[in-house]
């Protein structure tokens, strides 16, 4: 059954059941992944995903239930299932958008993007692996080597006459390659995020994958101290993502985030300025309007410092007393609505990556990080975590250290933050919305080199 010919069917069965208010969500995933190890295919996967889900409102409560097949069956099943979700959901009900606003006309899908055929991009993966055993002989194996493409299409309505479609679509690149000099063994890895297939190079990829590995080889230790540090775009990027929810407003509500009572008061260095673009053309999670059919729109978070907003949905933002922010968000049509960023960043400066580590007398600069998951609290903003990096003096990086324990708190770090680089790039996390930061250069951090 075509989806609007769905859409007017459960509409019309639910008025009939009583129900005053009705949503449709609809969600369309296409996926491919594939995976090569040594010149052969380790791994493929190639899948098409849709769904519907229905929101309503009966008996003055909200139910939620969701289906794969739109037929006559699933109207009713639909249907039938959100009556019984909502007798036993015992939260607010939440309101439907009437959707009387403006909407952006933008589209973030890339038809060229689309039409990259399967042998084109097997072929690059093994060109670029190629490249990479050439590129030197130190070159032990490439760990993990992989492409991936999605694209997602979206469609809201409701029957208060909102009527709204999006889409969009990504691709990326990541290999992780493993370096050997004598019995040291060291490996990174390196990623491409594109809409633009044809710009991609299999020799320049190789190169920067293989040079950040051999960039690793002869660590040593240094003094366990306080050190200023710079920290990567990669790595601020991870610490980033990972304490994004505490600028949710649901977080804030639930006292789970350590901002609440915040608004307005400095909470980071003046070289802070954090902001939500949801229009950025090659933007994962760029969209003109949220979960929830509430236009979208660029949001200032941190400005200068001063922390100006947290990210609302309708049922938030009614709880405090102001608009939706446009971040009401499910994660698929299966979900309920919560709150989430789209694409987050922190606002680059004019330092470039080498200018933030020339004035340092001694220094660390951190490259990555790991255990993010299990080494951060993200409500106290505390972390340890394991870190690789290199060693700085007198505004030089003298070389790699071993594997460091660095340890802080986010909150803190940000109050600390003395410059901001130019350095800004975007990776394929997604977690909590599309999250990235040029580098940072931080007064100090506790480091502990094994």
């Amino acid at each position: 059954m075509e989806l609007i010919t769905f859409r007017n069917q459960v509409f019309e069965a639910g008025y009939k059941l009583g129900m005053t208010d009705l949503e449709l969500y609809y969600e369309k995933q296409e996926s491919f992944s594939c995976e090569i190890f040594k010149g052969e295919i380790d791994d493929y996967q190639s899948s098409s995903v849709s769904g519907v889900s229905v929101r309503g409102l009966y008996n003055g409560k909200m139910g939620y239930a969701y289906t794969e097949k739109l037929d006559e069956e699933s109207v009713s099943f639909l249907l039938e299932n959100l009556k019984v979700n909502a007798v036993l959901i015992e939260d607010e009900p939440e309101e439907l958008f009437e959707g009387n606003a403006d909407y952006k006309e933008m589209d973030f899908y890339s038809p060229a993007l689309s039409e990259v055929t399967t042998e084109d991009k097997i072929a690059f993966l093994k060109a670029v692996e190629k490249e990479i055993y050439e590129y030197d002989p130190r070159v032990v194996q490439t760990d993990y080597a992989g492409i991936y493409d999605k694209s997602i299409e979206k469609a809201l309505f409701n029957n208060k006459g909102l009527e709204l479609k999006d889409r969009n679509n990504l691709m990326y690149v990541v290999f992780s390659v493993v370096v050997k000099d004598g019995g040291e063994i060291k490996a990174d890895f390196h990623f491409e995020l594109t809409k633009d297939f044809a710009s991609l190079n299999a020799e320049t990829f190789a190169k920067e994958a293989v040079e950040k590995s051999l960039s690793f080889l002869g660590g040593k230790t240094y003094p366990n101290k306080n050190y200023p540090v710079v920290i990567s775009n990669n790595a601020a990027s991870t610490l980033l993502a990972t304490f994004a929810p505490s600028f949710s407003a649901e977080k804030v509500q639930k006292s789970q985030s350590r901002l609440k009572g915040k608004i307005n008061e400095k909470i980071a260095s003046e070289y802070v300025t954090l902001t939500d673009d949801p229009f950025l053309p090659d933007g994962i999670r760029s969209g003109t309007f949220d979960s929830e059919g509430v236009p979208t729109k660029e949001l200032t978070v941190v400005e200068k410092g001063q922390l100006k907003s947290f990210f609302h949905n309708l049922k938030t933002a009614k709880k405090d007393g102001v608009k939706s922010t446009g971040h009401g968000h499910k994660a698929s049509y299966k979900d309920t609505i919560g709150v989430s960023p789209s694409n987050l960043y922190v606002v680059p400066n004019e330092d470039s990556y080498e200018e933030l580590y020339a004035n340092l007398e001694e220094g660390i600069i951190i490259t990555d990080l790991a255990g993010l998951h299990s080494g951060a609290n993200q409500i106290s903003g505390d972390f340890s975590l394991a870190a690789n990096g290199y060693y700085v003096k007198d505004g030089k990086i003298v070389g790699p250290t071993n594997l460091m324990t660095v340890a802080g708190n986010f909150f803190e770090m940000l109050q600390d933050v003395e410059k901001v680089g130019s350095d800004l790039i975007f990776s394929p996390m997604d977690a909590f919305g599309y999250v990235d930061s040029p580098s940072l250069k931080v007064k100090n951090l506790s480091i502990a080199v094994d």
